[in-house]
């Protein structure tokens, strides 16, 4: 069974919905690609859900010990190459406002989040940098 059904509503603008949920998401192409901008284009998503799946991976682990997450944000610079036109580098920048202070936990936090499947999933060629502000 599908997990998304999507569809072309021109001017450069797709609509995908989430089968399971309905959650509907649009994206645009970005402006220095002829598009709108007014959505997240489609290496935007890709770009973001490295740093959503690597907290998620996180939650998990955090969870299973009893670490609440509490704090923690991030931002996600996309880097694009210009020909061929392909991501290049997604930077993820991680702040945790109150880490907890086991540097064990720490580590396997770290850990899960660079082993994640988004991480895992995109081509080597694409340098995934990941900084830890904590």
């Amino acid at each position: 069974m599908p997990t998304i059904k999507s569809s072309y509503l021109g001017n450069l603008r797709t609509q995908s919905v989430h089968l399971q949920s309905g959650t509907e998401l649009l994206t645009d192409a970005p402006v220095d690609n002829n598009g709108k901008g007014e959505k997240f284009s489609p290496t935007d998503l890709v770009s973001s859900a490295l740093g959503s799946c690597m907290v998620t991976i996180m939650g998990i682990v955090a969870e299973r010990n009893g670490v609440s997450l509490e704090g923690l944000s991030w931002e996600v610079t996309k880097v694009m190459q210009a020909s061929p036109r392909k991501i290049q580098e997604i930077v993820v920048d991680f702040h945790w406002d109150n880490p907890v202070e086991d540097g064990a936990m720490i580590q396997k936090l770290k850990n899960a989040a660079l082993t994640c499947p988004v991480a895992l999933s995109l081509d080597p060629a694409i340098k995934q940098t990941v900084n830890f502000d904590f």
